[in-house]
């Protein structure tokens, strides 16, 4: 029987990957999907999926946010960049955890979980009678979690992945010296050599620790810690020399220049 699913994730590209598994699948119908937590809680209110695909980290509202605010609960499979939440998303009603970029032997060992709890919960109904669920305790658990989120100190990651074919490599976030974006894609330079990861420039602003690493370009965001030179360009920009073995030369744009003399004044 074919799940229907509804997937839920703030970053389009992450939504457009998801889609595309799913469909190599040929076990998933795919009800709807968006990148905004609000839509999602009409969306899954109004027509509850068999299954619902959650990224954890939002803006204005996270996974566990999400699932606090509907009256019924689906099988969800979280999906996330970092590895930080997966006690918690274990604690709720939970199937998997899925950490992107997602591979297709993991979504397909993940759908295959979902088939074995439905047939099992089809058997249990056919067998005997169910207690209704303790609905306000899990919410909230729910609510308890996602405000855990909010109120802890941020647990930034120290890897980030990148795919060489159809193997997956992990970077130290420490060897990182700068990442930058061209050609629509997002790369790492690690030990001198650039490496593909799957986010975009905006979003590892968001996501890695901002006292260890700078936006200073729209497409460039520097590792603080590499910095060797610092000299000021005509117009008001600036020029970084990393301590690379290349001796890598980066351009601080000038919008972005005070508030990195400001940012380096304080460490």
């Amino acid at each position: 029987m074919t799940l229907r699913a509804y997937l839920v994730d703030d970053e389009p590209l992450a939504l457009d990957r998801l889609r595309r598994l799913l469909a190599q699948t040929g076990r998933v119908e795919v009800l709807g999907a968006t990148t905004k937590p609000e839509e999602a809680v009409t969306a899954l209110t109004a027509n509850p999926p068999d299954l619902c695909f959650l990224d954890i980290q939002m803006p204005r509202l996270n996974g566990f946010e999400v699932l606090a605010r509907l009256p019924t609960q689906p099988i969800v499979i979280f999906t996330t960049a970092w590895d930080q939440y997966a006690l918690q998303a274990f604690g709720v009603n939970s199937v998997d955890y899925l950490l992107k970029p997602i591979e297709p032997e993991a979504l397909t060992r993940a759908l295959d979980k979902v088939e074995r709890l439905r047939a099992l919960s089809q058997a249990s109904v056919d067998t005997q009678p169910q207690s209704a669920p303790t609905q306000p305790d899990l919410q909230t658990l729910l609510q308890q979690i996602a405000n855990s989120l909010h109120d802890a100190t941020p647990d930034y990651p120290d890897r980030i992945a990148s795919r060489l074919g159809d193997r997956l490599w992990f970077l130290n976030l420490d060897r990182v010296t700068h990442f930058y974006a061209e050609d629509k894609l997002t790369w790492a330079v690690s030990e001198g050599k650039p490496h593909c990861v799957d986010h975009t420039i905006a979003q590892l602003e968001k996501k890695l620790d901002l006292k260890k690493f700078f936006r200073i370009h729209r497409a460039t965001i520097v590792n603080l810690s590499w910095i060797a030179e610092v000299s000021t360009l005509p117009g008001g920009a600036l020029n970084l020399r990393l301590s690379d073995p290349k001796r890598t030369d980066l351009t601080v744009a000038r919008d972005r220049a005070h508030h990195f003399k400001t940012k380096q004044a304080c460490r």
